[in-house]
């Protein structure tokens, strides 16, 4: 007896010696595991509040901060990416009136907080990037049986919560919102999906996590959620099934889009059938029709440098806020080299998920970023800060699952 509990305080006492040697992996695996506990209730209850969590993870991370030689030319890319953005306000038109309104300033406390907090997942230690795969898995099920709960209440629960916290809220609004909060599950269940498989959990809870994005969806009129999900399983099977070619025709196809977009407004219009189409079409549909076209307009005076960052403000009416296309975002602010840079950190991003065999993560992290493009291209402006966050908790789960390439570590 003796014997057994000598040898199990030796065991425990390993144990405690080993986490306290890697206090910061057990850090950044805690501060991993919050931030996927309260992802889906600000995906739910309040998106623009996913920036805020994801900054406060990247500042608690900062002592995980790196930037790995595999992570060196999309660090480049990204960096290139701001500082042309801050030089393009130099003949904006559009002038913040205060730091809130100061895009360029954001986006240069958002890139090192944000991969900071990416940085901080891929840091966590074994057991604990394990326990915050097990919280994004029950949170994004627990957020899909929400929004269901909601689908089947008309929106009764989150009336309740806005009305006790905060103040009274149309319905038409409240319904506004759980629409949008589809947008946020569709984005994050493949990413979950993949985290399960990893972890063997049941597979029912995809099913709920697919359900709580489609009912909700289409009784609130998003339509885009709709779209992503059977997007998402298209590119997640196609991933696992084409394991090396899958993401490299995935980023090809982000190339594309960031590139020719422009065009295939100008191949639309030439056509003669673009006008008869905005007309036709819902007026959700037909808004960003318009927004698109004025675009490929203002695109033209300024096809190389671009009209300057967050120009796209001051283009109303023909464009509220932002023409509703990243792409065409980018053309239109930051012109062609904003267009290519965007085109390389896309293809950097997807391409060097390419793998040897079939892996769960690999294919997750593909059908998210499908997922991303699909919005980008038809909901979102380019900028929108919890939108960015949205692209930062995809790749945080990427460096919970990321595993070696074989292929690579075997040259």
């Amino acid at each position: 007896m003796m014997g057994r509990q000598g040898l199990g305080g030796e065991v425990l006492g390993r144990r405690d010696a080993s986490e306290q040697g890697d206090r910061l992996g057990a850090w950044c695996g805690w501060l991993a595991a919050g931030a996927f506990a309260l992802a889906p209730a600000l995906g739910w209850l309040g998106p623009l509040g996913l920036p805020i969590l994801v900054a406060l993870v990247g500042l608690l991370g900062l002592p995980a901060l790196r930037i790995e030689d595999d992570d060196r030319p999309v660090a480049v890319l990204l960096l290139a990416a701001l500082l042309w953005a801050a030089v393009s306000t130099v003949w904006s038109p559009f002038h913040p009136s205060k730091p809130a309104n100061n895009t360029a300033l954001k986006l240069a406390l958002e890139l090192p907080l944000y991969w900071s907090a990416i940085c901080a997942a891929r840091r966590a230690s074994p057991p604990l990037k394990r326990r915050a795969l097990q919280v994004l898995v029950w949170g994004s099920a627990l957020f899909g049986l929400v929004l269901l709960v909601e689908f089947m209440t008309d929106v009764r629960l989150y009336e309740i919560l806005h009305t006790a916290f905060y103040q009274p809220i149309r319905h038409d609004l409240a319904q506004s919102n759980i629409g949008h909060s589809t947008f946020v599950l569709a984005i994050m269940w493949p990413l979950a999906l993949a985290a399960a498989l990893k972890l063997r959990a049941p597979a029912w809870l995809a099913l709920l996590m697919a359900a709580g994005v489609l009912a909700p969806a289409l009784r609130f009129g998003s339509d885009a959620p709709v779209i992503a999900v059977p997007l998402a399983a298209g590119v997640g099977i196609a991933v696992w099934r084409w394991p090396r070619g899958g993401p490299r025709a995935l980023a090809s196809a982000a190339v594309v889009y960031c590139l020719v977009a422009p065009l295939i407004v100008l191949a639309g219009r030439a056509s003669g059938r673009y006008a008869g189409v905005e007309a036709a079409i819902q007026p959700s549909w037909s808004e960003r029709m318009s927004y698109w076209s004025h675009a490929l307009d203002w695109i033209g005076d300024h096809p190389l440098r671009g009209w300057g960052l967050d120009a796209s403000r001051v283009f109303g009416p023909g464009i509220i806020l932002h023409p509703h296309d990243d792409a065409l975002q980018a053309w239109l602010e930051l012109g062609l080299l904003g267009a290519l840079l965007m085109a390389a950190i896309w293809w950097l991003s997807i391409s060097r998920l390419a793998r040897r065999g079939p892996e769960a993560w690999t294919a997750g992290v593909a059908a998210s970023a499908s997922v991303y493009l699909l919005f980008g291209a038809v909901n979102f402006g380019l900028w929108q800060e919890w939108w960015l966050a949205l692209a930062a908790l995809i790749a945080m789960a990427a460096g919970l699952m990321a595993e070696p390439d074989p292929s690579q570590a075997s040259t």
